[in-house]
C-alpha cells in the first residue's frame, strides 16, 4: 500500500516546515546577539582607551593650485616685460640686435616646452608656451613697424592673424599635451576674413559675409574635431560671428530684401547643417530654431517687397506655417531639428496673431465701453481708427491649419481663432450696426451649440489614455504582467504556500539575505503585504484622469459664447427694439443650454438666464416709463419665477434660486428711496419665501427668511406711518419667538430657558423699560410692571431661570423708577445725620448675620442653577 503524499501536498508540508525552521532560527539569532552584548560589553568597558593623536591642520590649498598660481603670475610678468621691451626699449637697439633678440627669445620660449614636457613639467611648459605665443604676436607687430611700415594696417593684420593661426595650430598639433595653442589658433582664425573684408573696402554686407564664412568654418571645427577646448572656442566664435551676420541680414531684409535674403538663407543653411549633425538634442533644437527664423525672415522679406504693405505680416505668417509643417516630416528629419524648426515657425505665427489681436479686442470689448446714451439711437465710433484689413485672413489661415492637426490643443486653438475671426469681422471691414449685431448673435448661438454638442469637433482626436489601476489583492499594477510593484528587496520570495523559497546556500531565491531579527518572519500562507510580514504595501499614487476632448472643447466654446453674448447685449443698448430682441435671443439660447447641457455649464447657463430675464423685465419697465421705485416690484417677477422653476428643475434649483434672491436684493435697492414701496417689496419677498417654504428641502431656511421679510416690511410700514411706540416694533417679534421657544421646550425638555424664551422676552422688555424710564405718563410703567410681574411669577412657578431673572430685574427697575420721586422727597425731609446712622445700623446687622446671609446666598444660587 502506497502511503506517499501527492507532490502538491508534500510541497505544502515542506514549505511549512521550512517556515518554522526560519522562525526558530530568527529567535536563536536574536538570543545570541543579546548574549554577545551582555558578555563582551564589560570587557570593552574595562579596556583602556589609547590617546588619540591630534589631527594636523587642514591645508588651505593644494600643491597643484599653488603651482598654477605661481606659474600664471610668472608668465604674466614675463609677458608684461616682453611687451614693455618691444614698445619702449625697441629704439635703443639696431635692426640686427632687434631681430636677434626677438628671434632668440621667441625660439627659446617655443622650444622650452618640449624639454619641460619630457621631464613631466606640464604646467610649467604650458606657461612658457603661452609666453611664446605672446612673443609671436610681438614679432608680427615688430615686423610691421620695422620692415613693413608702409603696408595697410588692416590688410597686414589679416595676413598676420592668418599666419599666426596656422603657426599656432601647427605648434599645438606637434605638442598635443599643451592645451592653449590650439584654442589660441582658433581665436586667431576668427580675424583674417573680417579684417580682409574691411581692408578691401567692403561695407556691412561684405563684413557680414566674411563673418558668416568664418562662422561656418568654426562650425566645421566644432563638428569634426575632438579636443573639447577647441570645440568650445570654435562654438563661441561661431555664435558671435554668425549672430552678427544674421542680425545684419535681418536688418538688410528690412531695407534691401534682395541683399539680405541670400545672407539669411546662407546662414540658415549653415545652421541647419550644424543642427542636423549635432549630437546634443538641446543644441540641435536651438540652432535649428535660429535657422528657421533666418529662413522666415529671408523669404518673408522678399514677399514683403512684392506685396502691398498690409500683406507683409500675412506673408511672414504663411512662411512660418510652411516652416512649422516640417514637424510632419517624421523620422526622415531628426527630432531636434524638427522641434527647432517647428518652434521657430510657431513663434512667428504667434507674433502674427498678436498683430491681428487689436480688431478682436475692439470687437469683443468695444461695446462695453459706452460713449453714447442708452436707447439714444446713436452708435459709438470705431474703437480703432486704423485697423489692418488683413488681420482676418491671418486668423482664418492659422485656424484652418490648426484644425487639420489631430491634437486637442490644436483644435482648441482653431476654435478660439474662429471665434476671434467672427468677432473681428465686423471691425476690420466696418460692417453696419444691424449686420454687426446679427453676426454677434450668430457667433453666440454657434459657440453655445458647440458647448452643448462638441462631438463633431473631436473626430480624429486620439482618445485619452486610461491611467493604470492598482489591483486590490496585492501591490501589483494591472498591465501586461502582474508582478509586485515596489517593496523591500531584502525579503525572501514566497512560494505557493507563502513560505520563503530558499536556494542551496540558504539564501532567498532573489539572492538576498534573510530578514533581521527585529522583523518578524512572514507567517505561513501569507503573501506580500499580508499581516505579519513586517511591512505594508505602498499606497498607489493617485493619477489625475486625462481630460476628455469634448469637455475641454465645450468649455472653450462656452467661454467664447458668453463673451459674445455680453458684447451683443452691450451693443444692443443703442436701440430700444434691438435691446428686447437681443435679450430675448440670449435668454432663449441660455435656456437651451440649461435644458440640453450638463454639468457646470448647465448651472452657469441657468444663472445667466435668470440675470438676462431680470434685464428684460427692467428694460420693459423702463420702456413703459416707470420710475425706479416702480421697477422694484416688477423685478420680483424674476424671484417668483425662480421659485417656481426651482420646484421642478432639481439639478439647478439652488443656483437658480440664489440668483433670483440676488435679483430681489437689486429690487430692494431700487426702492430704498421710497419707504412705502420698500415695505411692499419686502412683503412680496416674504410671500415668495413663504411659498418656497412649502417645499420640504427649503422649509427651514425659507420659513425664517419669510418671517424676517414680513417683520422688516411691518417695521418699514410702521415707520412710514410715524409710529414711535417701541412695542409696535417688538411685539411682532416677541410673540412668534415665544411660540417657537415653547414648541422647542415641548420637543426638548432639557433645553435652557435662556435659549427658548430669553431672546423673545428681551426684545420687548428691555426696549419697553428704556421707554418707561423716559415716559412721564403712568400707563406704560404700570402695564410694564404688570407684564414683568406675570413673567416673574411664571418663572417661579415653572422654575424657569430666564423668566424669573428677566421679569424680576425689569419689575425691580420699573418699581424703582416709580418710587424715585417719593424717595427723593423723603430723603430731603430727613435730618442730615440720619442717613449715615441708618447705613451704620445696616452694616452692623449684616455683619452680625454674615454667616446666615452667605448660606442664604448659596441656597439661592443653587436654586437658580437647578432652574432651566
Amino acid at each position: 500500500m502506497d502511503n506517499s503524499l501527492p507532490p502538491a501536498d508534500e510541497l505544502v508540508l515542506v514549505d511549512r516546515e521550512l517556515a518554522r525552521l526560519d522562525a526558530r532560527r530568527a529567535q536563536l539569532l536574536t538570543r545570541r546577539a543579546w548574549l554577545v552584548q551582555v558578555l563582551y560589553q564589560p570587557a570593552r568597558a574595562a579596556t583602556p582607551q589609547r590617546p588619540v593623536p591630534p589631527l594636523a591642520p587642514a591645508a588651505d590649498s593644494t600643491p597643484r593650485s599653488a603651482q598654477n598660481v605661481l606659474l600664471t603670475l610668472g608668465g604674466t610678468l614675463l609677458t608684461i616685460a616682453a611687451v614693455a621691451f618691444t614698445l619702449v626699449s625697441w629704439g635703443s637697439m639696431g635692426i640686427g640686435g632687434r631681430a636677434a633678440v626677438l628671434c632668440a627669445v621667441t625660439g627659446a620660449a617655443l622650444a622650452a616646452p618640449v624639454v619641460l614636457l619630457r621631464r613631466g613639467l606640464a604646467s610649467t611648459a604650458e606657461s612658457v608656451a603661452v609666453l611664446g605665443l605672446v612673443l609671436t604676436v610681438l614679432d608680427a607687430y615688430a615686423l610691421h613697424r620695422v620692415a613693413l611700415s608702409d603696408a595697410d594696417g588692416l590688410g597686414y593684420a589679416a595676413v598676420a592673424s592668418a599666419a599666426l593661426a596656422g603657426a599656432w595650430a601647427a605648434y599645438g598639433s606637434a605638442l598635443p599635451r599643451l592645451r592653449v595653442p590650439l584654442p589660441a589658433g582658433v581665436v586667431a582664425a576668427q580675424l583674417p576674413l573680417p579684417l580682409g573684408a574691411l581692408a578691401a573696402g567692403g561695407g556691412a554686407t561684405a563684413f557680414a559675409w566674411a563673418a558668416l564664412v568664418t562662422a561656418a568654418a568654426d562650425g566645421a571645427v566644432v563638428l569634426w574635431t575632438r579636443p573639447l577646448p577647441v570645440r568650445i572656442t570654435a562654438g563661441a566664435g561661431a555664435a558671435v560671428l554668425g549672430g552678427w551676420a544674421l542680425l545684419t541680414g535681418g536688418w538688410l531684409s528690412l531695407s534691401s530684401p534682395w541683399s539680405g535674403a541670400p545672407l539669411l538663407l546662407a546662414g540658415a543653411a549653415v545652421c541647419l547643417y550644424a543642427a542636423w549633425r549635432a549630437s546634443v538634442s538641446a543644441w540641435a533644437v536651438a540652432v535649428s530654431a535660429v535657422a528657421g527664423l533666418a529662413a522666415v525672415a529671408a523669404v518673408g522679406g522678399l514677399l514683403r517687397s512684392a506685396l502691398p504693405g498690409d500683406w507683409a505680416v500675412p506673408g511672414y505668417v504663411l512662411c512660418a506655417l510652411l516652416l512649422a509643417s516640417v514637424w510632419r516630416a517624421g523620422a526622415r528629419v531628426p527630432r531636434g531639428v524638427r522641434t527647432g524648426l517647428a518652434g521657430a515657425g510657431a513663434s512667428t505665427v504667434a507674433l502674427g496673431l498678436a498683430w491681428a489681436l487689436p480688431p478682436v479686442a475692439a470687437g469683443a470689448l468695444g461695446p462695453l465701453a459706452r460713449t453714447t446714451e442708452v436707447w439714444s439711437g446713436e452708435h459709438a465710433g470705431p474703437a480703432l481708427v486704423a485697423c489692418p484689413a488683413t488681420a482676418v485672413p491671418v486668423l482664418a489661415v492659422v485656424a484652418a491649419v490648426l484644425a487639420s492637426v489631430p491634437r486637442l490643443w490644436a483644435r482648441c486653438g482653431a476654435l478660439v481663432l474662429v471665434w476671434a475671426l467672427l468677432t473681428a469681422l465686423p471691425v476690420a471691414p466696418g460692417l453696419p450696426y444691424a449686420a454687426t449685431l446679427a453676426l454677434q448673435l450668430l457667433t453666440t448661438a454657434a459657440a453655445l451649440w458647440i458647448a452643448v454638442h462638441p462631438t463633431p469637433l473631436t473626430r480624429g482626436l486620439p482618445r485619452p489614455e486610461t491611467p493604470p489601476t492598482t489591483s486590490p489583492d496585492a501591490n501589483t499594477t494591472t498591465g501586461p504582467t502582474d508582478r509586485p510593484a515596489t517593496g523591500p528587496t531584502d525579503h525572501p520570495v514566497t512560494g505557493p504556500a507563502g513560505a520563503p523559497v530558499t536556494g542551496p546556500a540558504g539564501q532567498s531565491a532573489s539572492g538576498s539575505v534573510p530578514p533581521p531579527p527585529s522583523v518578524p518572519p512572514r507567517a505561513p500562507g501569507a503573501g506580500f503585504g499580508a499581516p505579519g510580514t513586517g511591512w505594508a504595501p505602498p499606497r498607489p499614487r493617485p493619477q489625475a484622469p486625462a481630460a476628455e476632448p469634448g469637455s475641454v472643447l465645450g468649455w472653450v466654446a462656452y467661454a467664447g459664447g458668453l463673451v459674445s453674448a455680453a458684447g451683443a447685449v452691450a451693443l444692443a443698448l443703442d436701440v430700444r427694439g434691438a435691446t428686447f430682441l437681443v435679450l430675448g435671443a440670449v435668454l432663449g439660447l441660455l435656456t437651451g443650454v440649461t435644458v440640453l447641457g450638463t454639468g457646470a455649464r448647465r448651472t452657469v447657463s441657468a444663472c445667466g438666464a435668470v440675470l438676462v430675464a431680470a434685464g428684460l423685465v427692467f428694460a420693459g419697465a423702463a420702456a413703459a416709463g416707470l420710475e425706479d421705485h416702480w421697477a422694484g416690484p416688477a423685478l420680483l417677477l424674476v424671484p417668483a419665477a425662480t421659485a417656481v422653476v426651482g420646484a421642478k428643475a432639481r439639478p439647478v434649483a439652488l443656483p437658480v434660486e440664489i440668483t433670483g434672491a440676488v435679483v430681489g436684493l437689486a429690487a430692494l435697492g431700487l426702492t430704498v428711496s421710497r419707504p412705502a414701496f420698500l415695505a411692499l417689496v419686502l412683503a412680496l419677498g416674504g410671500v415668495i419665501a413663504a411659498a418656497t417654504a412649502v417645499r420640504p428641502e427649503r422649509r427651514r431656511f425659507a420659513s425664517w427668511t419669510a418671517a424676517g421679510l414680513f417683520l422688516l416690511a411691518a417695521w418699514v410700514r410702521l415707520g412710514t406711518w410715524g409710529v414711535t411706540t417701541p412695542e409696535a416694533y417688538t411685539l411682532p417679534v416677541t410673540v412668534p419667538a415665544l411660540a417657537v421657544g415653547f414648541l422647542r421646550r415641548r420637543r426638548d425638555p432639557e433645553a435652557s430657558s435662556w435659549t427658548a424664551y430669553g431672546p423673545g422676552l428681551a426684545v420687548t422688555l428691555l426696549p419697553s423699560l428704556g421707554a418707561a424710564w423716559t415716559d412721564p405718563e403712568w400707563v406704560r410703567p404700570l402695564v410694564l410692571g404688570v407684564a414683568a410681574l406675570v413673567v416673574t411669577l411664571l418663572g417661579a412657578r415653572f422654575r424657569l431661570q430666564a423668566l424669573l431673572l428677566l421679569g424680576g430685574t425689569v419689575l425691580a427697575l420699573d418699581g424703582l423708577h416709580e418710587l424715585a420721586p417719593y424717595v427723593v422727597q423723603v430723603v430731603g425731609a430727613l435730618p442730615r445725620w440720619l442717613p449715615p446712622a441708618l447705613a451704620g445700623l445696616l452694616l452692623l446687622a449684616v455683619g452680625a448675620t454674615y454667616e446666615q446671609r452667605l448660606r442664604d446666598a448659596r441656597r439661592l444660587r443653587e436654586r437658580l442653577a437647578r432652574m432651566r
